[in-house]
C-alpha cells in the first residue's frame, strides 16, 4: 500500500510507465540534456581510457617527451615535468575521481537515508538521539573533519570515500526525515497500521517508495560535491600517490613549479574538468528536481 492506493484503481499507473513519462518530462529540459551529454561524454572516456592509454604514456620512468611543454604536435595540452601528456592524464584521472565522487555519494546517501528514515519514523526518543548525532555533525567544520579522518585512515582511496561520506551525509537524513514525517501523515499509513504493517514494513514498502524522488535528486547534487572533496583532499596529499586524479595533478603542477613557470596547460585543463563534470551533475540534478517535485512543474 503505498501513495499510489489512495487513487481510485483505475488510475493506477503500472511503473514503466511512470519511468517514460519522468523520460519525457525530463527530455523538455535542455539543460537537464546538456549536463546528461557531459557526464556521458566523461563517463565513456573514462571507461575506455584502458583501451588506448598504457602504462608506458602514464609511467614516469617509460615516457619520452618533452618536459613541461606547451601544446605542440602530439601532445594537445602540453605535457607535465615528467613529459607525460596533459591530455592522457585527465582522461585517466577521470577514472579514479568519478569512481571516488560515486562511491562516496552511495556511501553518503545509504547512510543519511538510514538516518533520516529512521528519525522520521520512530519519533520517540530514538528519533531525538538521532538527530541530535546529525547536529552535532553538521556544528563540525566538515573540511578539518575531512583532513583528520583522511589523515587517520591513511592515504589512499577508500580513506577519502570513507572521510566524503561521514562528513556529508546529514543534509540527506534531514531532508528523508522532514520527508518521512510529510509522508506518514497520510492516511494510507494509518489504513496500513490498521491492517497490522509492522515498523519495518512501513518503512521499506510505504515510506521509502515515496521518499526514493527526493533520494534520487539529492544523490545526483551530492555527487558534484564529493568530486570537489575529492580533489580538494587528493590536491592536499591524502589521496594515493600512485594514482592519478585531477587532484593529484593539481597538487603536482603546484609542486612541480608549474606556477611561478607560467605553464598554464598544465594548471587549466584538470581544474576545467572538475568543472565540467560539476556542472553536469548540477545540470542533472536541478533537470531531475523540476520533473519530480510537482510544486516546481508551473515555474
Amino acid at each position: 500500500m503505498t501513495a499510489a492506493t489512495d487513487a481510485p484503481a483505475g488510475l493506477h499507473v503500472p511503473r514503466h510507465h511512470a519511468f517514460s513519462r519522468f523520460c519525457r518530462a525530463f527530455a523538455k529540459r535542455p539543460a537537464g540534456l546538456a549536463g546528461l551529454g557531459l557526464l556521458v561524454a566523461f563517463g565513456v572516456l573514462a571507461l575506455a581510457a584502458p583501451l588506448f592509454i598504457g602504462d608506458d604514456q602514464l609511467n614516469v620512468i617509460k615516457v619520452d617527451g618533452p618536459q613541461l611543454s606547451p601544446p605542440v604536435d602530439g601532445y594537445p595540452l602540453g605535457t607535465d615535468q615528467a613529459g607525460r601528456s596533459v591530455l592522457l592524464l585527465v582522461i585517466w584521472g577521470a577514472r579514479e575521481s568519478l569512481s571516488i565522487g560515486l562511491i562516496a555519494t552511495a556511501l553518503t546517501v545509504v547512510l543519511g537515508s538510514a538516518v533520516g528514515l529512521l528519525a522520521g519514523h520512530y519519533q520517540g526518543w530514538i528519533g531525538k538521539i538521532l538527530m541530535h548525532v546529525t547536529d552535532w555533525f553538521i556544528a563540525l567544520p566538515s573540511l578539518p573533519l575531512a583532513i583528520s579522518l583522511s589523515a587517520v585512515l591513511g592515504q589512499g582511496a577508500a580513506s577519502i570515500t570513507i572521510a566524503i561520506a561521514v562528513t556529508s551525509w546529514t543534509a540527506t537524513a534531514r531532508l528523508v526525515r522532514a520527508q518521512t514525517l510529510s509522508v506518514e501523515a497520510r492516511p494510507f499509513i494509518e489504513r496500513a497500521k490498521v491492517l497490522g504493517a509492522g515498523n519495518t514494513q512501513i518503512m521499506i514498502r510505504h515510506v521509502l517508495p515515496n521518499v526514493m524522488p527526493l533520494i534520487l535528486v539529492s544523490s545526483t547534487l551530492t555527487v558534484a560535491s564529493a568530486i570537489l572533496s575529492e580533489a580538494t583532499l587528493t590536491f592536499l596529499g591524502l589521496g594515493d600517490p600512485t594514482s592519478v586524479t585531477w587532484g593529484s595533478m593539481l597538487q603536482a603542477a603546484f609542486l612541480g613549479g608549474a606556477v611561478t613557470a607560467g605553464a598554464w596547460w598544465y594548471l587549466m585543463p584538470p581544474g576545467i574538468a572538475i568543472l565540467i563534470v560539476v556542472l553536469g551533475f548540477t545540470l542533472v540534478g536541478r533537470a531531475v528536481e523540476h520533473v519530480l517535485n510537482p510544486r516546481m512543474v508551473g515555474r
